[in-house]
């Protein structure tokens, strides 16, 4: 409910309402599950009769922004389009979410809101560039906050900032650095130490009719700066992306270049592990035969219900170990990429966060663009017909459940970890999942999935979709509203062009 002003059918000058949010971003409420500290934001909006709303990041849902709370949650039916709004954090802009999804910036746009007060700049270059498409999309007064007030939110909000200014380092760092080390040559190594087997694979994959031990196969790889040549001795080396992709043994150089696999089989039975510490282009062959020794091929999945555990598909497990480990962090030297296997649940933990400019939440909804830290070995993997260099899975993952009548993987980023985890139960669905999940019924977390699966859909293509009436249709959307797990893309609530989308 809207708060009066003291001042009747007027609204108080723009200072008042700073403070306002200011206390309301006193309120913020901390991300859980998250290594890096959330920012601290309020946000005021102001109607012409004086009255006004408040809100705080995290306030209904964790991580939900201030603006979207205001605007999406509080008043997303209303005409907003004569409002002021106050934010201590200069609105996100487009570069925070994917090209589905709606930043801050936008969203305030989208409500026609004409007049916006911030109170310090956005620094952080993954969410930079509210301001900038307020005012030049929009055509939005775009105003700051008193001096005195900047301090105040700069001193509330220093664990953060302080964050930030040394993420920024790192990106420019990385910018800066041509070459990383697995581009460097190693020393101490030289041809002997690459596998036959390794390298007669790549011949064999890539379709070249020379020997493994052949000049031809070396100037291959010399042209792809996977061996160097000394000027003065004239002998030849491999890079660090070589040994990692064609090793004898790659963890004499790279410790951290390992799969540790493990099942659980329940039951009582004794739990089996195995540790893949091959060169790179082995090990997807080697994974997924375990994997067919652990996951019995004669188990029913015709169903996907609470009780029964269900077959998986090896090849989907071999996708997700190949993509953890070309995009994984080699730059972590203690953690190697993990397989987990329990009657409930499969997991895949990889080293290191999500490859910028893709957030964690494009990962989460199947929108990520193609992006790896390690373009070498996604390329010879490529070549190799192991992987497409578009896309990180995203494809296979949205349709888990149109191809597999398997539920859609959950993805979070915990201690420092990627992990994709593919439940095989529907109780296990919903431990892994987001906490909302566990207010939907059967066939909502059905109609959940299939918008997710969708990128975005309409009320029309929801009902059509599931054979329900419209009455239902506006039941299921407006409990995912609720809840937070949907959204909408601005549009009024009658609009032909409406559609709903994931959060």
């Amino acid at each position: 409910m809207a708060k009066k002003g003291n001042t009747e059918d007027k609204r108080k000058e723009p200072r008042f309402y700073m403070k306002l949010a200011i206390e309301a971003m006193k309120r913020s409420v901390d991300e859980l599950n998250k290594d890096a500290p959330s920012p601290k934001v309020g946000a005021v909006l102001v109607f012409p009769d004086g009255t006004y709303e408040t809100a705080y990041r995290g306030e209904y849902r964790d991580g939900d922004h201030s603006e979207y709370t205001l605007l999406d949650k509080k008043f997303r039916t209303k005409d907003l389009s004569d409002c002021w709004l106050f934010a201590t954090l200069e609105p996100c802009g487009p570069k925070t979410r994917s090209e589905k999804k709606t930043c801050c910036a936008e969203r305030i746009g989208n409500a026609r809101i004409k007049k916006v007060w911030y109170g310090v700049q956005e620094l952080n270059s993954k969410a930079k560039g509210g301001k900038k498409l307020l005012e030049e999309k929009y055509k939005a007064e775009v105003l700051p906050f008193d001096l005195d007030l900047h301090r105040e939110i700069l001193s509330f909000n220093k664990e953060f900032n302080d964050w930030v200014e040394e993420e920024n380092r790192k990106q420019i760092d990385a910018i800066n650095t041509v070459t990383g080390p697995l581009q460097k040559t190693i020393k101490n190594t030289d041809i002997s130490f690459l596998s036959e087997d390794a390298l007669e694979l790549y011949l064999s994959k890539t379709g070249k009719e020379f020997a493994y031990d052949s000049d031809d196969l070396k100037n291959d790889l010399i042209s792809k700066d996977l061996l160097e040549v000394d000027e003065k001795t004239g002998e030849v080396r491999p890079t660090g992306d070589c040994i990692l992709l064609f090793g004898k043994n790659p963890r004499d150089k790279f410790p951290q270049a390992s799969v540790k696999a493990k099942v659980d089989y329940g039951g009582g039975q004794e739990p089996d592990a195995e540790s893949f510490d091959d060169a790179l282009v082995l090990i997807p062959d080697k994974v997924e035969e375990w994997v067919k020794k652990v996951i019995p091929e004669s188990m029913d999945r015709s169903s996907f219900t609470r009780e029964k555990v269900s077959h998986f598909p090896t090849a989907v497990i071999r996708e997700a170990i190949i993509n953890a480990i070309i995009h994984r962090d080699y730059g972590n030297k203690r953690a190697k990429v993990e397989l987990e296997i329990t009657p409930e649940k499969i997991e895949v933990r990889s080293p290191g966060e999500p490859i910028s400019p893709n957030t964690l939440k494009d990962l989460q909804n199947f929108t990520a663009i193609s992006q790896t830290r390690n373009p070498e070995l996604a390329y010879i993997f490529n070549l190799m017909k192991f992987m497409e260099e578009t896309g990180v899975g995203m494809d296979t993952y949205r349709t888990m459940r149109e191809k597999f009548n398997l539920p859609l993987p959950v993805i979070t980023y915990q201690k420092s970890n990627l992990i994709v985890t593919f439940p095989r139960t529907m109780e296990a669905f919903r431990k892994v999942s987001n906490e909302a999940i566990k207010g939907l019924s059967v066939e909502e977390l059905n109609g959940f999935e299939w918008i997710k699966s969708r990128g975005e859909v309409s009320a029309k293509a929801y009902t059509i979709q599931f054979g329900i009436t419209s009455r239902t249709t506006s039941r299921h959307l407006s409990k995912m509203l609720d809840l937070g797990l949907i959204e909408t893309n601005g549009e009024k609530p009658k609009s032909p062009k409406l559609r709903y989308r994931a959060t």
